[in-house]
């Protein structure tokens, strides 16, 4: 039961794309690539070190214990910044324009 309960939360039988062909699915992911980085610079202005553990993490590619030895964090702390920046960015690109819509 619960191993089924961890299969259907890690996405159970969805068909898992590569990134490449995911921004190749988007719709404009020019569009969406500069709405990201224009929340990243948001949250680097509200908070460096959440900013800084998505550079190390998505960007970088490091674990969470790597990323706490580099920010001399607890990986606990790296988990829950981690959480609340993916949760403030995805915030921060729901409020922005959006040029297609005639939003302004």
């Amino acid at each position: 039961m619960a191993r089924a309960q961890r299969y259907q939360k890690r996405g159970g039988d969805a068909v898992h794309v590569p990134l490449d062909d995911a921004l190749e699915l988007a719709q404009d992911p020019s569009r969406e690539l500069l709405a990201l980085d224009e929340a990243l610079k948001g949250l680097a202005a509200v908070d460096q070190r959440k900013h800084r553990v998505i550079e190390l993490r998505f960007f970088e590619g490091l674990t969470i214990e790597e990323t706490a030895a580099v920010l001399e964090v607890s990986p606990d702390t790296v988990q829950r910044d981690s959480r609340l920046a993916r949760v403030w960015l995805l915030g921060a690109m729901a409020d922005q324009p959006n040029p297609g819509s005639g939003d302004a």
